[in-house]
């Protein structure tokens, strides 16, 4: 199961919880840390409306739509990451 770690230089709260996502073969799995704990969105990829990424400088972050109207912004990959992320998700 491929996971994937936001980068902690990209801003957007990552220094102490950087964003997480989990790919397998059902499932994508996003963390969101926080001081108490975590946010854990799950989206069944059967679900996946679209997958696109939002491309800056050196960092991107990845938006996954459901089908049910939900979005998860997961901030901060490298851009060669995030390109990963959407092709492993399209």
């Amino acid at each position: 199961m491929p996971r994937y770690v936001a980068s902690r230089i990209s801003g957007n709260d990552n220094i102490i919880f950087p964003d997480i996502l989990e790919i397998d073969v059902s499932d994508v799995t996003f963390f969101k840390g926080a001081i108490i704990g975590y946010q854990k969105t799950v989206i069944a990829r059967a679900n996946i409306a679209s997958v696109y990424l939002r491309a800056y400088l050196l960092f991107a972050d990845v938006v996954i739509e459901s089908r049910g109207g939900g979005c998860v912004v997961a901030h901060g990959f490298l851009r060669r990451k995030a390109r990963e992320i959407v092709s492993l998700l399209s």
